[in-house]
């Protein structure tokens, strides 16, 4: 397996976007382009990247309020989230303005939602889905085994977790989500969270005070 990553923050949250590539193939997917599109296309055209797919884990404006325009001027589909953010993503244009983002932030319906279960290709790389509600109610997660790298946006962090305070977040939802949906992958595994730096499930599992 040969797949490698890229994160550019950005918005003025820090936002981790990841450009995930295949490197047989050298086919790319940018997850939850929030933001700062200049930066995330400069990656891309430094290492010539073709890029194929835009994948969003839930529908929170830092990231996925540049996911259309992106969409647009790559001429690619958007996967994900789940159907249950749809209404954070028909809120955008006005969170944008609330949040003073500097750009268009536009809403929009992915090309694809995705359920738990569902796969994911980029070139030769499998990344499986789950739907993990807690910080949003259509979070999801995309985890390559064969890589043991994860991609969790908001559900967890390096010593934290997400946050549940927004409208339909729910706290025990997402730490089931966390221990019976991550978790179950193993130890191994090295996460990308939406925020901060990498970890390990292990890591989380064993030292996050919030999972104690």
């Amino acid at each position: 397996m040969s797949l490698k990553i890229a994160i550019v923050p950005v918005t003025p949250f820090e936002q981790n976007c990841s450009i995930l590539v295949c490197d047989e193939t050298n086919q790319a997917a940018i997850v939850d382009p929030g933001g700062d599109l200049d930066r995330i296309l400069k990656v891309v055209n430094e290492n010539q990247l073709q890029v194929v797919k835009i994948l969003i884990t839930h529908g929170h404006l830092d990231h996925c309020s540049a996911a259309s325009e992106l969409s647009k001027k790559l001429n690619v589909p958007i996967e994900g989230p789940h159907i249950d953010d749809l209404f954070w993503i028909d809120q955008l244009p006005l969170q944008a303005q609330r949040f003073g983002f500097n750009h268009h932030a536009e809403s929009f319906v992915p090309d694809r939602w995705l359920v738990g279960g569902d796969i994911v290709k980029l070139g030769n790389e499998t990344f499986q889905v789950e739907h993990c509600p807690g910080h949003t109610p259509g979070h999801v997660a995309f985890i390559n085994e064969g890589a043991q790298i994860a991609i969790v946006g908001d559900l967890l962090f390096a010593g934290s977790i997400g946050r549940t305070d927004f409208p339909r977040g729910n706290h025990q939802d997402l730490i089931d989500s966390i221990n019976n949906n991550l978790f179950k992958y193993g130890d191994e595994i090295r996460f990308v969270p939406g925020h901060g730096p990498n970890s390990t499930f292990g890591e989380e599992r064993l030292t996050n005070p919030f999972l104690q």
